[in-house]
């Protein structure tokens, strides 16, 4: 078995980059985080167990993320990030899937398993941030942000991460049309682990845990890593990933 890459044409002429190993389904589908990309630690090992175990996978950059094209301040929003996951879904897979989703990634494979509930077999989420540009996020603009915000559009958030992230009107605005943390229950109903660190400073556990309460289905166990970071990438946090996904796609 080997891993194969391509883009995949949008129908605006932008690319998205991907990476496939063909092999026995559920299909694994990683769903990368806000600025991350699909040859991250975690994305990485998944490919690797997949390759091992000749289980099928997929992962794949957003828009303005990674290898794919794109500007990121101009184009990137929710609702077209919830498009390139649909779009390579639709293309690029076929049968039953396990969404792996990270970060903003836990987001976006919500919206996608409440897209396409017909092909979704399970769900792996690592600190997931729904609603997060609305309710993590937004909050914590500061006044100079707000001002940046009001007079040009954009704020430059600083990031542990590396160079600061532009944070725009039009992703704040679009990104509060697809909460999904409110009054009913998220309509979901196939079997959801969720990992959450405890030393978490970009999702706090309890947002996390309000997702796994406020989904609908009843198979969903919440595994809280009291030393884990937003990350979950140390060898620990691998392993305990990858036990996950082996279950779901056994």
């Amino acid at each position: 078995m080997t891993e194969t890459s391509g883009k995949l044409g949008r129908s605006d002429g932008e690319q998205l980059a991907w990476r496939r190993v063909t092999g026995r389904g559920p299909t694994l589908v990683w769903l990368g985080g806000f600025r991350s990309d699909m040859t991250g630690t975690k994305a990485q090992a998944l490919s690797d167990w997949a390759l091992a175990s000749g289980h099928a996978c997929l992962r794949f950059d957003y828009l303005g993320h990674g290898e794919s094209s794109g500007d990121f301040q101009a184009k990137g929003t929710i609702s077209r990030w919830r498009e390139d996951a649909l779009a390579v879904i639709d293309d690029l897979t076929e049968g039953p899937l396990v969404l792996v989703g990270s970060s903003m990634g836990g987001w976006i494979a919500c919206l996608a398993a409440m897209a396409r509930p017909e092909r979704i077999a399970a769900m792996a989420l690592i600190a997931p941030a729904p609603d997060f540009t609305e309710k993590l996020m937004a909050p914590e603009i500061p006044l100079d942000g707000r001002a940046d915000l009001a007079a040009h559009g954009v704020w430059l958030r600083p990031s542990e991460y590396g160079d600061p992230y532009p944070i725009t009107r039009a992703l704040l605005e679009d990104g509060a049309r697809w909460s999904i943390l409110g009054s009913e229950p998220v309509p979901i109903e196939v079997p959801v682990r969720i990992l959450q660190g405890g030393e978490d400073p970009d999702v706090p556990w309890r947002h996390a845990l309000e997702l796994a309460l406020a989904i609908k289905g009843q198979d969903v166990t919440f595994t809280l890593i009291k030393d884990g970071d937003h990350r979950l990438s140390r060898p620990q946090d691998i392993a305990r990933l990858l036990a996950v996904v082996s279950e779901l796609a056994g």
